[in-house]
Formats: C-alpha cells, structure tokens, sequence
C-alpha cells in the first residue's frame, strides 16, 4: 500500500464525478445502515480485501447479507465507545484542519455512488470536502486513542489508506486530506492523491468480495477473531449430523496443519512461561527491569495482584 506523502498533486487529473444516491440529511442511522447494504462504502473498502484489524470479510458479509442481527452492535451513544467519541470530535477536527491549513470544508449530507454502472455497488460517505483548493478536494477526519495511536505511528494506516482511495475512486477527485487527532492533544494533516493502479486493484478485489454478497457465498474465515467471532453466530447451534472429510485431500491436509500448529503453540507458550518466570525470579520484588531497547515492569494493578508487562 502506498504511504500517504505531502506532495502536490495539482498537475493530476480529476475523473467523472461521484452520483448523489440519497441524501443523509435528517436520515435516521436506521436508514443511513439499511442504504449501506446495498454496496460497499468507503469505510467497508479495507474489511472487504481483508485488510482492516477490526473487521473480517466474512463479518462484512454477513452485516451485508443481513445475518448480523444476533452479533453484538456497537451502541452509538455509548460514551465509552471510540466511535461516540469519533462522532463527537469530528467537527472539531475539521474546524482545526481549517485553522491549521486555512482550507474551507463543507459537509456533504449524501451518499455517493460510483458513476459507472459496473461499479453501482461502490458507495461513499465524505466526511468534508475541501472548498476552492485545486490540490485536495475531500478531508477525513480521524481520531485515534492510546491504543489506536500505534497504528499511526508511520503515517495513514492501510486500512484508511484503503478508505480514502475508494473515496477517490467514487468521487473521481485527486487527492485527499487525513486529518487525525493522537490521543486528543496533537494534530497530524497527511495527503493522500490518487493513485489509479492501486484504485484498480482494489476495485477489483472489492469486485470479489461483492460476488460473495450477490451470491450469498461466504467468504473464507482468515483466522481472525472477528471471523471466529462471526462463525459462532453464523452457526450458533449444531445439527447432530456426521460429516466425513476422509477423502478430502485438502481438509485433511488443513487438519494436519492445525495439528502441527497447535504443537507449535503449546511450545512456544511453555518456553514463554519458562522465560516469563526465570525473569520474575531474578526480579524479585524490583518494580522494572531494564533490557537493550526495552524494559519489564512487575506491579501492583488495582486488584492488588503484580502484573508482568514487556514494553518493546
């Protein structure tokens, strides 16, 4: 995936412009989450060629072919959610985006359709566009915790590297702003222009992912614990029937590799705790130990037990 640079990009040529499917205006989320079935939007783009931490292809899928009504919903006025905050915050970081970089936004209440009907089902929900600048016409806005924080240590992570390239794609404009706040105190702007060979490849992947849903053929598990997470509610309960794989070369070699695999796990995790403990040991009742580019911290949480923590 191509890291998001500051160049200027005003020599780039704009493509067809984006159609107005609905307007979100006054839409109840209800109906905002009913009309984001029909494709995939932006913010789908990285789930879709599995490529974001949160969320599998196949819990896409399944949100997509309507098989999500028993798995657990983010609440959006949960003040504990990262995504009540993200709602929240939003404005404000467009409102210092301007500030910073003297570029006017406006609110897009829509949602965008691709302009080429073999591409009807990619959609688009702006966050800003960017008014009267020829080098960058759309801003997203970010906001990122201690944790999330990590992923943007390097610049725009993948995952939203993907977003905003299917947001080119749809819009056919040139270039994008990222507009994050880290940890609610520091304000990072990175651009994002166009980049038509990568649009073309994720589009086609994309184009893979919808065929499941138009098919309504699962996608592949890809070991994640969103996948493995879907799975039990996909298949909440067991039939009582037998299945034989005997004969099935490839199921036999993917048992046989799990097998080997949770040898390898069951190793690894007893020379962990060999090592964990052979630390402890020499620590005693230090708090911190000191390693060449890195430390072990050993306290007291809350609950009033010592926690072992590695800081790489």
């Amino acid at each position: 995936m191509r890291h998001a640079s500051e160049m200027n990009i005003s020599n780039i040529k704009t493509h067809n412009t984006a159609l107005r499917l609905v307007s979100t205006k006054d839409m109840s989320r209800e109906d905002w989450l009913a009309i984001r079935k029909q494709g995939i939007g932006a913010s789908d783009a990285a789930a879709a060629v599995g490529l974001n931490p949160y969320q599998s292809p196949l819990e896409l899928w399944m949100i997509k072919t309507g098989r999500d009504g028993d798995m657990p919903k983010v609440d959006p006025n949960d003040e504990s959610s990262p995504m009540y905050w993200g709602n929240i915050l939003e404005p404000i970081v467009a409102q210092h985006y301007s500030r910073r970089t003297g570029n006017k936004v406006r609110k897009i209440n829509s949602v965008l359709q691709h302009p080429d009907p073999d591409k009807s089902w990619m959609l688009a929900n702006l966050d800003y566009t960017v008014v009267g600048n020829d080098d960058v016409q759309i801003l997203e806005c970010k906001t990122a915790g201690e944790f999330g924080s990590r992923l943007w240590r390097d610049g725009v992570p993948e995952y939203v590297q993907c977003q905003v390239q299917h947001q080119l794609a749809v819009t056919g404009k040139a270039a994008a702003d990222v507009c994050v706040l880290i940890c609610g105190q520091e304000i990072r702007i990175h651009r994002i222009e166009r980049d038509d060979e990568l649009i073309a490849k994720l589009i086609g992947l994309e184009r893979q992912f919808w065929r499941y849903v138009e098919t309504d053929t699962p996608p592949p598990a890809d070991g994640s614990e969103s996948a493995g997470k879907s799975l039990r509610y996909l298949y909440p309960q067991d039939s009582g029937g037998v299945l034989d794989f005997t004969n099935d070369p490839y199921l036999c070699q993917v048992f046989t590799d799990l097998l080997v695999a949770r040898e390898d796990v069951s190793r690894a995790e007893q020379i962990e705790a060999e090592r964990k403990q052979t630390i402890q040991q020499r620590m005693g009742d230090a708090s911190k130990v000191i390693f060449p580019n890195a430390f072990v911290s050993w306290k007291k949480n809350k609950a009033g037990t010592r926690r072992f923590l590695v800081h790489v």
